[in-house]
């Protein structure tokens, strides 16, 4: 029960690593705050919890409006009182969820505008939003969830990897500015994945892809207070796909 009397907000919690973390904090102790635009994924994600003895409560958002974030951030707060967790895990390859096949140079401006809205910009306003209550209660812990395509690069996912490349960035910023107050900022930035699939097929030096509960695990231990001294930093959690050597 790591999390006792903690309250977290997930994005991108109606399924894959977002859900996991939801349930995996909700089962650790936390109230937790799922955040979603799937209206009805969400809301059966949040049940179920509740059903399973967690505190859970959901809120369909779509992270690139600022207004609809701040408003999600105000109900966490009058429903639970604080907001200790920020989760920062909605994200998607546009040429993928946009159904935006070929490359760089084939991408729409709505492919181009939702990867970078829904893997940076949503989690700087998210970040934005939870910082004036976490510095009233004198601490918190924001993670953001990067890519190995982040540090690599992805000529197949050049906007992909430039957003989550950012995702670096805002960490190390955000524990600067949050440190005077006791908040914690973490980057954790997996190789694939098996949420899919396809991304067995995607190689690293170990020979696969990561199970989930993996990287959720690292996530929560981040979380947690045995990572108290742990802040601006980026984990990768990749199979050794970032040190090259990939044919």
């Amino acid at each position: 029960m790591r999390f006792k009397d903690k309250v977290a907000i997930v994005t991108g919690a109606a399924s894959g690593m977002g859900l996991l973390c939801a349930q995996r904090y909700a089962a650790e102790g936390a109230k937790v705050a799922l955040v979603d635009v799937n209206a009805d994924a969400v809301k059966a994600a949040a049940v179920a919890i509740c059903e399973q003895g967690g505190v859970a409560s959901h809120v369909v958002t779509d992270i690139r409006s600022f207004e609809a974030v701040e408003k999600t951030a105000a109900l966490v707060l009058a429903r639970f009182g604080r907001i200790d967790i920020l989760a920062n895990v909605a994200g998607g390859n546009p040429h993928r969820v946009c159904n935006c096949p070929g490359g760089f140079e084939q991408m729409t401006l709505e492919a181009m505008d939702w990867g970078i809205e829904v893997n940076f910009t949503g989690p700087i306003y998210f970040c934005r939003a939870v910082f004036p209550a976490m510095i009233e209660q004198k601490g918190g812990v924001i993670i953001n969830l990067g890519s190995v395509d982040g540090m690599t690069g992805a000529a197949g996912a050049v906007v992909y990897g430039a957003a989550k490349s950012g995702m670096v960035g805002l960490t190390k910023s955000l524990a600067l500015a949050g440190a005077p107050h006791g908040i914690r900022a973490c980057c954790v930035s997996p190789g694939p994945v098996m949420t899919r699939a396809a991304m067995a097929k995607m190689k690293t030096p170990l020979g696969r892809a990561a199970e989930p509960e993996e990287v959720v695990n690292l996530t929560l231990y981040l979380s947690s207070q045995d990572a108290a001294m742990i802040s601006g930093t980026n984990y990768l959690i990749d199979g050794a796909r970032s040190c090259g050597g990939m044919a």
